[in-house]
């Protein structure tokens, strides 16, 4: 029976989905169509409805455009014209989005930078992007000061935004006074006109919206293009195969809008569907249950970390009989997966697979639990030594597909309406293409993601896959990417150390990997973890700072002089198995690295750190 079931259950939800799968056209990139014009089709359509909630604020969706169409005018009259890139630094608000759209009316491309970044990173995102103004949030206007000096942007490049959430917690005048190398946008904002803008009604599909950073396995963050026929069709997407919203939905929405899930998962499906969005600036655990019973917020977008977080705490009264009902979003782990969905009743959870440059997607439409679900595009898993960290070949040098079952490297074909839009930077592009692989000439996105396929049971012929994990150069950790050659190059500066390999290990309990470096001192330098502690937490974001420091007199090399990975991983931080050589740990809420006890260790074993 119960397989019965969830036969019916199956074939009701793709039935549900069918036509739009039929019917659904990716905008090319002639076509007049852009994601401020969808904005305002939108707000005129549901003109008195709730667009966005956020912190006691809400607007409606002729309000929200109107507002958006204040900035738009007013970025004009500051000098920005259609194919201009301006850097946006601003925690999730209403003016944020407001800000975004604006920019997307008259053509201009916004960069959204991490609000986590810091020095040397946000220098770099600001100046790679060519940013020609940068708009940024009085509660980050402390960060772009320090890095002023760094940049070409002049004194009244800088569009600052006030915080009625900074002046209210920190009590501050009822006009905070914006610095004197910004211009106050908010002062100048309530002269600028509501109305629509002719602009709009010309920008294509194929014009940059956004410029969104993802670190990659080299270097400093790179910027992964997005075009609005892009943003519009992962969010389409989302809206329709994922949340199926309607107007009379509410999006809870807690991640950050500098990612590709928050934005076009999360502001996407409410910009194109009407639904209301409850808009968080930051996630907290403790307010989640209470703000979406509050809104009677029946969507969730989510990655896997913010559930594990959930699935933590101590049943409190709101979560039960909670309006939650269908969840988008990634990352979810299978043993999450289960509790979450038995604890807190929540009937469809619609995972995906994919990155903010990549080419092809995975998509959980049938509602089958633990698993990123299927796509479309041709794919293939490659068999992957991760200890040497390389591609397996045969005897006649042609890469070898992984088994059914076992995880492989995830290459997906770049042709057709698969194709891969890459970074603002040429280089960076060609390093993740694969030639050659089936044919002559073909081409092959790399990646970087070990998956395997798996049997989900009765799913119409359709083949589901899993998420395994992320190889080489890169991890995750409080859901972000970190790259491990970024993170060695910043330790490197520090002056006692002559090496550092980064890499990333398991906690148990805690989501993603944790960062460790393996440090080789100059000779004769003495480790100082004080003087070391002050120059990660000011030369990294939270989180990219190794959580393990491990000190080694001799660092291991290959053959080809590649630094070794593979037995570091394995060794990690267990003190059994290190050779004696000192760990450092930096614990939660910590700032200073100490050295790991027998104590801390079981408290890490036990899953009971709090990472």
């Amino acid at each position: 029976m119960r397989r019965q079931n969830e036969v019916i259950r199956v074939i009701k939800d793709f039935v549900g989905i069918l036509p739009f799968i039929a019917a659904y056209k990716p905008p090319t990139d002639d076509k007049t169509v852009s994601m401020g014009l969808v904005f305002q089709q939108t707000a005129a359509k549901y003109a008195n409805r709730p667009a966005i909630i956020f912190e006691g604020r809400e607007l409606s969706w002729q309000q929200f455009n109107e507002l958006a169409n204040q900035f738009a005018h007013l970025l004009k009259q500051q000098g920005l014209k259609r194919g201009d890139v301006v850097s946006l630094f601003m925690e999730n608000r209403i003016e944020m989005l407001a800000a975004t759209i604006g920019a997307s009316k008259i053509g201009v491309t916004v960069a959204l930078i991490n609000t986590n970044l810091r020095g040397k990173q946000l220098t770099h995102c600001i100046s790679i992007t060519e940013s020609a103004k940068c708009l940024l949030g009085e509660e980050l206007q402390d960060a772009i000061a320090e890095v002023r000096s760094d940049l070409s942007l002049g004194d009244g490049d800088y569009l600052w935004v006030n915080d009625k959430r900074v002046q209210n917690e920190h009590l501050a005048v009822d006009n905070p006074v914006a610095p004197t190398w910004t211009v106050d946008v908010m002062a100048n904002l309530r002269a600028m006109p509501v109305v629509n803008l002719a602009d709009t009604e010309s920008i294509r599909a194929g014009e940059k919206a956004l410029y969104i950073f993802t670190s990659g396995t080299t270097g400093l963050p790179k910027a992964a293009i997005i075009y609005h026929r892009r943003f519009l069709a992962s969010s389409t997407v989302g809206w329709k195969a994922g949340l199926r919203a309607k107007a009379k939905d509410r999006i809870y929405l807690c991640l950050p809008l500098y990612h590709i899930t928050g934005f076009s998962l999360g502001f996407g499906s409410s910009l194109l569907s009407g639904a209301a969005l409850v808009l968080k600036r930051k996630f907290s655990a403790r307010d989640f249950w209470p703000e979406v019973k509050q809104h009677n917020a029946n969507m969730f977008i989510y990655v896997g970390e913010l559930c594990r977080y959930l699935t933590m705490q101590n049943p409190q009264p709101d979560e039960i009989d909670n309006p939650l009902q269908t969840m988008l979003g990634n990352g979810l782990r299978p043993d999450v997966w289960d509790q979450f969905r038995s604890r807190f009743k929540v009937d469809r959870i619609s995972e995906i697979y994919g990155s903010s440059e990549g080419n092809a997607s995975f998509f959980n439409l049938l509602n089958k639990d633990r698993t990123i679900g299927t796509t479309t595009a041709s794919i293939k898993l490659i068999k992957y030594d991760v200890d040497e960290d390389e591609m397996l070949r045969d005897e006649h040098g042609q890469l070898i597909e992984a088994k059914d079952g076992d995880p492989g490297l995830l290459i997906a074909e770049i042709e057709g309406r698969y194709a891969f839009d890459g970074y603002q930077d040429e280089d960076a592009t060609n390093s993740k293409i694969l030639r050659n692989v089936k044919k002559h000439g073909d081409q092959w996105f790399n990646t970087g993601d070990l998956v395997k396929r798996i049997d989900v049971g009765f799913a119409l012929g359709l083949p589901h896959y899993q998420f395994v994990d992320r190889i080489g150069d890169t991890f995750r950790w409080r859901a972000e990417n970190v790259s491990t050659n970024e993170v060695s190059e910043i330790l490197t500066a520090f002056e006692r150390i002559d090496i550092a390999n980064v890499y990333g290990v398991e906690v148990p309990s805690a989501e993603g990997k944790a960062g460790m470096a393996a440090i080789t001192l100059h000779q004769a330098s003495e480790f100082d973890p004080v003087a070391f502690s002050e120059f990660v937490n000011e030369q990294l974001p939270a989180h990219a700072r190794p959580v393990f420091i491990r000190l080694q007199p001799i660092v291991e090399t290959t053959g080809t002089f590649k630094l070794v990975k593979g037995q570091l991983r394995k060794e990690a931080y267990h003190l059994d198995q290190v050779n004696n050589e000192p760990i450092y740990v930096m614990k939660p809420r910590h700032t200073e690295y100490e050295i790991l006890d027998e104590s801390f260790y079981q408290i890490l074993q036990n899953g009971e750190a709090g990472y």
